[in-house]
């Protein structure tokens, strides 16, 4: 008996936050849309998720076809036909720059993203599918994309209802600060930042090394962006010669940890009706230590959190989402 199918509509979706952003990063953003069998044969409204990629990927990535692992439109089918899901509309967003990502957030060396996603997405989205609206909408991501969820879930209560965080960035301390000498010692050998970034640019095929510094340049172009600085509009974390921490920017990276936002937005989180975390034990930027620490935070301000953790590291964890799905539809339900 063949699995009933949901529909995938490729939108593209043309953003007037994005238009002119500093990077001339596209404002058309092809968003597909998940719509669960039956949608088109009823009046039923139904629950939404925001599932935002992780760090160089696209909404459009997680459909992407694998011999032996299902996209997430597959894995929502069989979700639901197993009776383990019920329905919802999923929406999957482009926020991807040149620098190969913005968390999700508004930077003025990237653009205006968190706006995009809250303030012009979300609303399209509700004016042209059957949604149930607010009270019924969930945002979950993975990696950098799970940041993005919990960040966004910690400072738009009213319009996510519900967060699921997979391999979240968090704990920048030891997710990031390890990083810092490979990111120092790759621009050395480039010769500075400008001629990194050049090189990079002209790369048909990018290696392993460059997205070591790739990653910190696009942190710091989310976290501490400077409109002032040369040549590119960022102010780094480290001294560039010495690899030295630049309390002052680092302090500015902090502010935007999730295990230190906890507490300014503990009475958001305990609006939630779901706040659920998990990470693999051997993730590579130790970022099962960091949800640790901000389950530990959050429940000691009394924040109701679902935590758990499984044996596998960072990468090709898409089988977790057969966890959170089932928990955002039965937290989201009408």
């Amino acid at each position: 008996m063949k699995t009933p199918r949901g529909t995938v509509v490729r939108e593209v979706f043309e953003s007037k936050l994005l238009r002119g952003n500093p990077l001339g990063d596209p404002a058309a953003r092809e968003t597909p849309v998940y719509l669960p069998p039956g949608y088109g044969s009823s009046a039923r409204r139904y629950p939404v998720v925001f599932v935002l990629s992780g760090f160089t990927g696209k909404g459009t990535m997680l459909l992407n076809l694998d011999g032996w692992t299902p996209n997430l439109a597959e894995r929502m089918d069989r979700l639901i036909a197993a009776g383990r899901c019920a329905p919802m509309i999923l929406v999957l967003p482009d926020c991807f720059t040149k620098y190969g990502g913005s968390q999700y957030l508004d930077s003025s060396a990237t653009g205006r993203y968190e706006q995009y996603l809250i303030r012009e997405l979300v609303p399209h989205v509700d004016r042209t599918w059957r949604t149930l609206g607010d009270g019924h909408r969930g945002v979950a991501g993975k990696s950098s994309g799970g940041y993005g969820a919990m960040v966004l879930g910690m400072r738009h209560p009213d319009v996510f209802a519900a967060v699921a965080c997979h391999s979240g960035d968090m704990y920048f301390d030891l997710a990031y600060r390890p990083d810092f000498p490979k990111f120092v010692n790759g621009l050395e050998r480039a010769g500075g930042v400008a001629r990194w970034w050049r090189a990079f640019e002209r790369k048909v095929k990018k290696e392993k090394s460059d997205f070591d510094v790739l990653n910190i340049l696009a942190m710091s172009a989310a976290y501490s962006p400077d409109p002032k600085a040369r040549p590119l509009p960022i102010a780094w974390p480290v001294d560039l010669e010495t690899g030295e921490l630049r309390q002052s920017v680092w302090r500015r990276w902090l502010g935007n940890d999730p295990v230190e936002l906890v507490r300014r937005y503990a009475k958001n989180l305990k609006r939630l009706k779901l706040l659920y975390l998990d990470c693999g034990t051997r993730d590579e930027w130790n970022l099962h230590l960091g949800a640790r620490i901000f389950v530990r935070r959050a429940r000691a301000l009394g924040v109701r959190v679902v935590h758990q953790e499984f044996d596998d590291g960072h990468m090709s964890v898409q089988y977790r989402y057969d966890v959170s799905l089932p928990r955002l539809a039965r937290a989201l339900r009408g």
